[in-house]
């Protein structure tokens, strides 16, 4: 069975959305080595229709010479929850759509897979994750800026979640990698 590790950028005070912000800081070794920590075990990738469009032609053309994370994002199986989305695989090759959001059937989808599952964005997955305790490792890479308006994983009137605290760093850009995982029992 599969874990789910959320990656999500987000800024001091819970901004995630369209993250332009993060350009602002150097993509440092040091940032690229702290993601590849918990990507390495991830063998599939699960995205909301929103983020696989936009990750689909910002990926799909790029080789390891553009970037060293292309080949995990154009080579490693990726789903798309989508209720409105038919075809992925004409999109992004290695693609598949997976059907709408179902937690029951997500619980099966973990269960199927032999490595882990990387998800990165889709914040409106995301949120439906967590609130059905489905996500096994959220990995918050914190920028220091704060935005003050803008999509957040946890909005103001959503559920309360609680936490527990896996680990912490601190990158030499500034941004602090922050691991939770779900609430001690």
């Amino acid at each position: 069975m599969g874990k789910i590790k959320v990656h999500e950028f987000t800024t001091i005070d819970g901004v995630i959305g369209a993250p332009m912000w993060t350009m602002d800081y150097e993509f440092t070794p040091a940032l690229g080595e702290s993601i590849g920590r918990f990507m390495k075990s991830c063998t599939s990738i699960l995205l909301g229709r929103t983020t696989f469009e936009e990750f689909a032609p910002a990926w799909s053309g790029r080789t390891v010479d553009d970037d060293p994370g292309a080949p995990f994002f154009n080579d490693t199986q990726k789903y798309v929850v989508s209720a409105t989305l038919e075809d992925a695989e004409s999109v992004w090759q290695h693609s598949q759509v997976l059907g709408a959001y179902d937690a029951d059937a997500i619980r099966e989808f973990k269960e199927s897979q032999d490595g882990d599952i990387y998800i990165s964005g889709s914040g409106t997955l995301v949120r439906a994750l967590l609130a059905d305790g489905l996500v096994d490792e959220l990995h918050l890479l914190v920028y220091p800026v704060a935005l003050g308006t803008g999509p957040r994983l946890f909005p103001e009137d959503g559920p309360g979640t609680t936490l527990t605290l896996l680990g912490s760093e601190a990158i030499d850009n500034g941004v602090a990698h922050l691991t939770y995982g779900p609430a001690a029992a």
